[in-house]
């Protein structure tokens, strides 16, 4: 039996034409709102920092050129507010607000598998998504029924519990970046405390290593991560990184004596300028960053000195907290000088987490502390695809091999020893 198709009348079609021009106006609308809001929080935020002339140091700066965000709604053309951030972070550089909502590298509205991880560690519950995920990316999220989004984060979690019980045989990491990171998720118990690693391969690209609870970045806590690591077959790396603060180098001590240390220059600065006045910041931040970037140890060495000269009579708080673990804070002078950009801070941590722990709610009821990790290894897991690789990635063969680098270049062998040795033989 032929069944016959009518062709939608034009009426119909001006219809859907004239439905579909008020969804992507009130998508805009809703966007631009959104836009707004944030910006607006940020600023607030922020109001109390003034530079020496009492000028507001964030403030408005017009709106970004137009560009194109391809939603579920349609194509929207999209003009998002703009803050100038006149700041400075511990390390000297300049701050910059990135919208968490569009950042400037998006053209496309995320995906769910995207989505659903940032909004449970912003303290949605399940139940809020098939209202919100609408919102976010148009009819796509329509049929995602509580339900239906509870099956899929079980998937997700099956997919953690392999990862964290997977073989290390057969993985190599010459460096590796490791923190805790907290979160305030709905727990009956304290807060999360999530202990991250990530490493570099020998070829400079990046993975994710490890994503556990820990408690209060314990050493304890570290000393079973490590000792599960090397159980599945991870060999010791050649340089840790990572805030003082960590319980995580008691551990490694005990676990990977052979890994060097090396302190986080951020995490070390802002610990510094706490100590200061506000008054004094500014110039010391910049005595600190000049110190941090130093071409040689010795260089290093003499700036830490001349800072301790100016400062220990009246602040001798921040002049202990600059020299402690000194020489761990300084490790870096031993490896490529292509390498010390990432071997001075954990950033690399902290970045995937920053805007989620900038915003976190706290919703009602209790929540499960193996969901909360499950959810903070998607993110990194996200992450990790935009992870570029390391500046000088070839040196890294050479790092493994245990070639010597003084103040960031290659120690040239003396004649009559390593190759010219064997050549005699």
């Amino acid at each position: 039996m032929l069944r016959v198709v009518e062709k939608p009348s034009e009426e119909n079609q001006e219809l859907r034409s004239t439905l579909d021009e008020v969804l992507q106006r009130g998508a805009l609308k809703m966007l631009q709102h959104a836009l707004e809001a944030e910006v607006e929080d940020d600023i607030t935020r922020h109001r109390g920092a003034r530079d020496e002339r009492g000028r507001a140091q964030v403030v408005r700066n017009g709106k970004a050129p137009a560009r194109q965000l391809v939603t579920g709604s349609g194509t929207l053309k999209v003009q998002a507010p703009r803050v100038n951030d006149r700041r400075l972070d511990a390390a000297g550089e300049r701050q910059r607000f990135t919208s968490e909502i569009l950042p400037s590298y998006m053209r496309r509205a995320p995906k769910v598998t995207e989505v659903l991880p940032l909004l449970y560690l912003r303290g949605l519950s399940t139940g809020d998504f098939k209202a919100a995920l609408p919102v976010l990316l148009g009819e796509e999220a329509t049929g995602l029924s509580p339900t239906t989004i509870t099956r899929l984060t079980a998937t997700w979690e099956a997919e953690y519990q392999t990862w964290r019980a997977r073989s290390l045989a057969e993985s190599d990491f010459v460096y590796v970046w490791v923190d805790g990171v907290h979160f305030r998720v709905r727990l009956e118990e304290d807060r999360l405390c999530t202990l991250v690693m990530i490493g570099v391969r020998s070829d400079g690209t990046k993975e994710l290593v490890a994503v556990e609870d820990g408690y209060r970045e314990s050493t304890d806590s570290w000393a079973t991560v490590l000792r599960d690591l090397k159980r599945r077959g991870l060999r010791a790396p050649i340089v840790a990184v990572g805030d003082s603060a960590l319980g995580f180098w008691a551990a490694v001590g005990h676990v990977w004596a052979e890994t060097r240390e090396q302190r986080c220059w951020v995490h070390r600065l802002a610990n510094v300028l706490d100590k200061l006045p506000k008054r004094l910041q500014p110039k010391a931040k910049q005595v600190l960053h000049d110190i941090m970037n130093a071409p040689t140890r010795a260089d290093a060495e003499a700036g830490i000195a001349a800072f301790a000269a100016e400062y220990d009579a009246k602040y001798p708080k921040a002049v202990t907290s600059l020299r402690r673990d000194q020489a761990q804070l300084l490790t870096f002078y031993d490896f490529p000088a292509e390498h010390w950009r990432h071997l001075r801070t954990t950033n690399i941590i902290e970045s995937p987490f920053a805007t989620v722990r900038l915003r976190q709610r706290v919703t009602k009821g209790a929540g499960s502390r193996t969901k909360a990790l499950m959810m903070a290894f998607k993110l990194l897991a996200m992450a990790e695809e935009r992870w570029r690789k390391v500046n000088g990635s070839e040196l890294l063969p050479l790092v493994r091999a245990g070639v010597r680098f003084v103040d960031g270049m290659q120690e040239k062998r003396k004649p009559g020893t390593g190759e010219a040795k064997e050549n005699a033989a």
